[in-house]
């Protein structure tokens, strides 16, 4: 029986990837985008890969979040993974942000991606399902030496944060394994052409560390390589 998983947010970059990956790997795979139409690269994987199947859902609005679970009724994921997520502001200044700025960073990379994380909880396999958030490097508070991209750190520490929430009635109620997942500095729209990563590597690396860890039972923050990351 082929795996089945959900990615959210894989209109490009490395959701895209990560769809395209686990679809050679023989798994049925339900990819999101916010907007279908304007999501012409994961169009025409699902027109050729007939192991990939679309739905829209906007992280922004709760009762899309609602409609996505309603229309998924039934089906049991071997793995959820949220990947969606934006980089904030242009200046990442604490003393330029607004009110409205930081919420809808906050909202989007943190908030939203949990809130569907839970309402999708009864639907991944028992045991051996695995909840996965895209998270960052960045996010991590120990390994903050240099600073930088201040309003995007917070948004993946509060991310990574509510994820060990999660994580801890996720785990101790369904024995699920979940996963905060560094993929790597990657040329994406995000990552710039000055990254070291194509998507291509970073996903295959991301989809080796979901296979191996599998059936864990626990919350681990990982990079592509597997290899931890503190907290």
């Amino acid at each position: 029986m082929n795996k089945l998983a959900l990615i959210v947010g894989a209109s490009r970059g490395l959701g895209l990837g990560l769809t395209a990956e686990l679809a050679s790997r023989g798994w049925q795979v339900i990819a999101t985008a916010r907007d279908l139409a304007q999501a012409d690269e994961l169009q025409q994987l699902a027109a050729t890969e007939a192991s990939v199947t679309l739905e829209s859902v906007d992280l922004n609005d709760a009762a899309s979040l609602a409609d996505l679970k309603r229309r998924l009724a039934g089906r049991l994921f071997d793995l959820v993974l949220l990947n969606a997520g934006v980089i904030g502001p242009d200046h990442q200044s604490v003393e330029e942000v607004t009110a409205a700025d930081i919420g809808a960073l906050m909202m989007i990379n943190a908030i939203a991606p949990v809130h569907l994380a839970r309402l999708l909880v009864p639907q991944v396999r028992s045991q051996t399902g695995i909840v996965a958030f895209m998270t960052s490097r960045m996010g991590s508070i120990a390994d903050n030496l240099s600073g930088g991209s201040d309003l995007y750190r917070a948004s993946k520490a509060a991310l990574n944060s509510l994820t060990r929430s999660f994580a801890a009635t996720a785990i101790g109620n369904r024995g699920l394994t979940v996963l905060s997942l560094h993929p790597g500095w990657v040329r994406t729209a995000m990552g710039g052409p000055a990254a070291p990563l194509d998507v291509q590597t970073s996903v295959r690396g991301v989809a080796d560390v979901l296979e191996q860890q599998a059936g864990q039972q626990t919350h681990a923050f990982l990079d592509y390589q597997g290899k931890s990351i503190p907290w």
